[in-house]
C-alpha cells in the first residue's frame, strides 16, 4: 500500500497557468495505465504517475525493473503498448513527428555518459543545440547562453577545452550545460552519477537542485544512488519488475516496515 501525503495548498493562479478541475495546476507529466513488453517480457505494467510543475520525481528500482524503458517512451524513443503519457498536455502517443519534435524541444534528457561529441570543444558542445534550433539566434546572444550555463556548472574556464582534457565529473557537468541551453521545462535524468566518485556525485546532485530552483525545472531522476535520492528528490516512486509499488518522500519510504523497500535504505 502506498504511503498517504499530504497535498499541499494550491496557490491562487497567476494569468496563463493551465489548471486542473480540481484547482491544481496541471501535472506537467502524466502516465497513466502504461504497458509495455519486448516480446514475451513484460517491462512496464499499467504504470500510472505525475510530475508536477517544479517537482524533483526520483524513480528507485533495481536493473530490469522498467526505469530507462519509462523515461524513454516519455519522449518518443519507445512505444508503449497500453496507456496514455501526456507531457505538456500532450499525448506523445498520438503526435506527428513534428508535433513530437516540438515537445521533446522543451524536454531535456541527460544520459549516464554525458553523450558530448568528442571531437568538438566545450564551446562547439554547447553551440550545437542552438545552431540546431535556433538557427536565427545572433552569435553574441549564442556566446552569451554558452557563458552563462558554464557559469551554472562551474567549468568558464574548460570552454576551449576537448571532452578528452576532462575528468568524468566534469564531462557530466558539461553534458548538464548543454542539455540545459535549450532552456527545456522538463529535465530527464539517467542515473546522473553513475560512475563518479561519492564528493562528485553530491556535486552533481547539488547542481541538479540548483538548476532546478534557478530555472524552475521539473524533473525525473532515475538512479540508483541513495545519497542522490536524499539529496533531490521531492517525492519518490519505486519500481519493482515494472510496477509501482510504493511512493512518498525518502523519510516516509524509509520508514517502510516492507522488506524490499527498505533494503534499498540500509
Amino acid at each position: 500500500m502506498m504511503p498517504e501525503t499530504e497535498n499541499d495548498i494550491a496557490p491562487a493562479p497567476t494569468d496563463g497557468e493551465v489548471l486542473s478541475p480540481a484547482g491544481q495546476e496541471e501535472p506537467v507529466v502524466e502516465i497513466t495505465g502504461v504497458s509495455k513488453s519486448f516480446g514475451e517480457h513484460p517491462v512496464l505494467k499499467n504504470i500510472a504517475l505525475q510530475v508536477r510543475k517544479g517537482e524533483n520525481l526520483v524513480v528507485l528500482g533495481k536493473s530490469g525493473s522498467g526505469k530507462s524503458v519509462l523515461i524513454k517512451c516519455m519522449v518518443g524513443l519507445e512505444t508503449p503498448d497500453e496507456g496514455e503519457i501526456r507531457v505538456f498536455g500532450k499525448n506523445i502517443v498520438d503526435l506527428s513527428y513534428r508535433e513530437l519534435n516540438e515537445v521533446r524541444v522543451r524536454v531535456g534528457f541527460l544520459f549516464q555518459s554525458g553523450a558530448l561529441y568528442d571531437s568538438m570543444t566545450v564551446r562547439e558542445n554547447l553551440s550545437f543545440p542552438l545552431k540546431m534550433h535556433h538557427k536565427s539566434m545572433p552569435y553574441e546572444e549564442r556566446d552569451r547562453r554558452i557563458h552563462e550555463m558554464l557559469d551554472n556548472v562551474g567549468l568558464h574556464d574548460a570552454v576551449d577545452q576537448m571532452p578528452s582534457e576532462l575528468s568524468g565529473g566534469q564531462q557530466k557537468r558539461i553534458g548538464l550545460a548543454r542539455t540545459l541551453i535549450l532552456r527545456p521545462e522538463l529535465m530527464l535524468y539517467d542515473e546522473p552519477t553513475t560512475g563518479l566518485d561519492t564528493g562528485t556525485s553530491h556535486e552533481i546532485s547539488e547542481l541538479i537542485l540548483k538548476m532546478q530552483r534557478k530555472y524552475k525545472i521539473s524533473s525525473i531522476l532515475i538512479t540508483h544512488d541513495m545519497a542522490c535520492a536524499k539529496m533531490t528528490a521531492d517525492r519518490i516512486v519505486m519500481l519493482k519488475q515494472g510496477e509501482i509499488v510504493a511512493e512518498g518522500s525518502y523519510e516516509e519510504l524509509e520508514k517502510s516496515k516492507d522488506e524490499w523497500i527498505h533494503s534499498f535504505f540500509i
